[in-house]
């Protein structure tokens, strides 16, 4: 009978520990993260309901109460430390994080080229040879599929400082973003890698923003989603299941939504080619529900334009549109690779892309004067059957690669383009052909992998369009 009654007193004196669920945070945060410097930082997890959560760091102290789902969130004011410090939230439990900078975080996301490592990257080994950066973090998101529902956390993931020993495996652009960044910054830097290669744009999106977009086709992985078979034996999940509609926004960018951030580098779209003259609707969408998950107004997006390549798909189409999401949207930066090599889906030459994005994060992020685009197709007139274009982005004028303009196409009224020759006119091109006495429109770069060779005097290549006659 004692023996009964004591172990019914250990019963209840340990009860309340086994069901109290201790506050916790989600992966995104941890020893060694790097928080977004001159910004008001939220810090959020979970505890018991009606719990009340006191975060505190250089200085300041923070509480919430836990909702009655357990959630609670509390936002740091800005703080500008430059030495690493402790962060403690206290509950029931206490939690300390170590070594945590503040600095400049930026989201790095895509598809294969995004996740292209360092250590397969041109000048990838003396890069990682050189890595030693200790106030340089990596975090690269676990990947996981959730069609159904946005998920709280991820399936793994952890900050780490940059070093030999682990960035050979991280992405060579977000690599090679961060490092040129910072060393113009100099300040601490913290890059965030989601990526998973060959996924269309529709799997990063909210399913409502997916469904909202009414797109006039219905590709096969879609109508396998949505209507899976039902036949005994069937399966019921298709082949690919990270092409699904939101199932990679719900799993791997929703629990990283709202960490606070300066930008976002967006490096995809080979897989939309299949569809390209939709792009548009589909990147805006993504631009715009990003933007809003995260809560903090137009973040900087900084997308990287398709190459040039030997490929059955057409690019051009898709090209045009990336190009369109940036003239239209708000603090949408371009960043134009059609001038590297065309031999491979994943060019193995990442820096020139990285530091092109740069210069763009310099105007877009942190408002310096610097030129960050090469000529934008402005405007074309027609005067003695010849088109005569204007741009916008000169940067010092127009010039030819090589001395001689290649990549222009011509057509009249019948709209067949024919080869054209054109010249540079001060501020314009000229361009003609024979036999097309009144131009109607003019081709730039369209073709998959294109001869093309204008550029500003900053050395940036102008993206590939098409113009009609005002």
């Amino acid at each position: 009978m004692i023996r009964t009654t004591n172990l019914a007193l250990l019963a209840v004196l340990t009860f309340p520990l086994l069901t109290r669920a201790d506050v916790r945070l989600p992966a995104i945060f941890g020893d060694h993260m790097v928080l977004q410097r001159d910004a008001k930082v939220p810090i959020w997890g979970k505890a018991d309901a009606g719990e009340r959560v006191t975060v505190t760091v250089a200085g300041q102290e923070h509480a919430a109460t836990a909702d009655d789902t357990g959630k609670w969130r509390v936002t740091l004011q800005p703080i500008a430390s430059t030495d690493p410090v402790e962060i403690t939230v206290t509950a029931k439990n206490a939690l300390t994080y170590k070594d945590v900078l503040f600095g400049e975080v930026w989201v790095c996301s895509g598809q294969s080229n995004m996740g292209f490592a360092l250590k397969n990257a041109t000048g990838g080994a003396d890069a990682v040879k050189t890595a030693d950066r200790p106030t340089m973090r990596l975090f690269t998101v676990g990947r996981k599929v959730a069609p159904d529902a946005p998920q709280d956390d991820l399936s793994e993931g952890k900050w780490e400082v940059c070093t030999p020993e682990i960035v050979g495996d991280f992405s060579a652009v977000a690599y090679f973003f961060g490092r040129e960044l910072q060393d113009k910054l100099n300040v601490p830097m913290g890059l965030i890698e989601p990526s998973w290669g060959g996924t269309r744009a529709e799997a990063w999106i909210p399913r409502p923003t997916f469904d909202a977009l009414k797109l006039p086709y219905e590709p096969a992985w879609t109508e396998q989603w949505l209507n899976p078979p039902n036949k005994p034996g069937a399966a019921t999940q298709p082949s690919r299941p990270h092409e699904a509609p939101a199932a990679l926004f719900n799993g791997m960018i929703h629990p990283i939504a709202g960490f606070a951030i300066r930008g976002v580098v967006w490096y995809q779209g080979e897989t939309n080619t299949a569809y390209g003259e939709h792009y548009d609707k589909v990147l805006s969408a993504l631009i715009t529900s990003w933007r809003d998950a995260w809560g903090q107004g137009n973040i900087p997006f900084l997308v990287v334009q398709l190459p040039n390549i030997k490929h059955s798909r057409f690019w051009p189409v898709t090209r045009e549109a990336q190009a369109r999401v940036a003239r239209q949207l708000p603090l949408v930066g371009l960043a134009v690779t059609i001038d590297g090599t065309s031999n491979d889906l994943h060019p193995p030459d990442k820096l020139p892309v990285a530091k092109r994005l740069v210069v763009i994060a310099q105007k877009l992020a942190y408002n310096m004067d610097v030129p960050y685009s090469g000529p934008v197709f402005k405007s074309m007139e027609v005067a003695g059957g010849k088109a005569v274009l204007h741009f916008d982005h000169l940067n010092g004028g127009l010039v030819a690669k090589g001395d001689t303009l290649e990549g222009f196409e011509i057509a009249g009224a019948d709209g067949k383009f024919v080869p054209a020759r054109a010249t540079i006119a001060g501020e314009t091109v000229v361009v003609s052909a024979d036999g097309v006495a009144t131009p109607k429109s003019v081709r730039y770069a369209w073709a998959n992998d294109p001869k093309a060779t204008l550029y500003n005097k900053a050395d940036l290549p102008a993206a590939p369009f098409e113009a009609k006659r005002d």
